[in-house]
């Protein structure tokens, strides 16, 4: 049983015997369902607003539709039984309540006007002293379907809120993607001129003095700049992604070879790294770049890990989509600092240039897939998912 589904089931606490009221009520409120509904839509068509959202597109139809919707709606309210079949149909009604735009306080005028159809039919179909059972039992089977209803709303406005946070990361990184493009050209120039003096010093120096002080400086030199020119390939990278070169791959093939190659790194810092066997993962995408997004996320992910810690590496996926999951045993990302992950140049490594998610996740963007992280003190887990085609 879904999850959400079951803290909701258990905080109505819809007991057996209330349950049982339930479906005595039902055999004797079923010849009433086709008044109750007929009312109900009678009180729909009476306010603009949701007359106006329920017959868009015209539909001469859909009033008989609506109706026979209801009646079977409210039969498998008080039949049950309340299982994930129930959670899915009910999960569907409340999809297309939000996909049609209907607005959130209709649900709670809905569910009192029904509400009240079934009151006054218990108050003539029972004894009082029963009645007052039965109405309890209709309300919290009513407080079950308002909640199921209005879960659809707070998942739609949660997806609205990412996918809002999501364009106002994407505008920054934009913008940063500009400057650092144009850094990057300026210094990429003089960077390759002082390369290419250095090294006729050198050579001048071995001619003219064979003495490794003299020649150590600029070693020392040579180094300095070839660390610089692989933070500017870093900067390029992030701010000019090339285009996609897609063929066909075993996604499972390239996460093999990942794996292999960073073995050694993970014994040096003695962790433990492994590829959990899988089928092949046939998708259309950019071995190179594919190549690029699990490296990062393994190096990582072996790099949040304690000596004896242990990095999976997992290639899944359905019909449609490919899905490489890279999940470590560490201390887990700080809530402080999770939302900041994918910030270009927000770094917490020391020597760190803090591009390397953001690069990630702009790969992962040019193959419109998503990438999702969780995390905990017991670990983190990185979750990519690409369409195959």
């Amino acid at each position: 049983m879904s999850g959400a589904f079951a803290e909701i089931l258990s905080s109505v606490k819809l007991g057996e015997d209330e349950r049982a009221r339930l479906v005595g009520l039902h055999a004797r409120l079923a010849p009433q369902f086709p008044a109750i509904a007929e009312r109900f839509y009678d009180a729909v068509r009476a306010n603009p607003q949701t007359a106006a959202v329920l017959s868009h597109p015209p539909d001469p139809a859909q009033g008989e539709r609506l109706r026979n919707s209801l009646v079977d709606w409210m039969a498998s309210g008080l039949l049950g039984p309340y299982d994930d079949q129930f959670y899915e149909r009910r999960s569907r009604i409340g999809r297309r309540h939000v996909t049609i735009g209907l607005p959130q306080h209709y649900m709670f005028t809905a569910m009192n006007l029904i509400r009240s159809e079934y009151d006054d039919r218990i108050a003539t179909l029972y004894e009082p002293a029963e009645a007052r059972l039965v109405a309890k039992a209709a309300d919290k089977l009513f407080d079950l379907e308002l909640a199921l209803m209005l879960r659809h709303y707070q998942l739609a406005s949660e997806v609205k809120l990412v996918e809002r946070e999501r364009r106002c990361l994407a505008e920054r990184v934009t913008a940063i993607q500009t400057l650092s493009a144009g850094l990057a050209h300026e210094i990429r120039n003089p960077l390759n001129s002082a390369k290419l003096q250095l090294q006729l010093l050198e050579r001048r120096l071995r001619k003219l003095h064979d003495d490794p002080q003299l020649v150590e400086p600029t070693q020392l030199v040579h180094h300095e700049i070839t660390r610089l020119t692989h933070l500017l390939n870093e900067f390029l990278a992030f701010a000019r992604p090339p285009e996609l070169e897609v063929d066909d791959h075993d996604v499972a093939e390239i996460a093999r070879a990942v794996v292999e190659a960073e073995r050694v790194l993970a014994e040096q810092r003695g962790a433990e790294l492994v590829l959990v066997p899988g089928e092949r993962a046939p998708a259309h995408v950019d071995s190179g770049k594919l190549h690029q997004i699990i490296l990062n996320l393994v190096r990582n992910a072996i790099e949040a890990v304690e000596r004896g810690g242990h990095v999976a590496v997992t290639v899944g996926g359905d019909h449609d989509t490919v899905s490489i999951a890279v999940e470590d045993d560490g201390h887990g990302i700080p809530d402080a600092i999770r939302s900041r992950i994918y910030e270009p140049f927000f770094s917490t490594k020391e020597n760190g240039t803090g591009l390397g998610m953001s690069i990630v996740q702009s790969m992962v963007t040019l193959h419109r897939g998503t990438l999702d992280v969780r995390s905990s003190p017991r670990g983190t887990r990185f979750d990519v998912v690409m369409p195959r085609r």
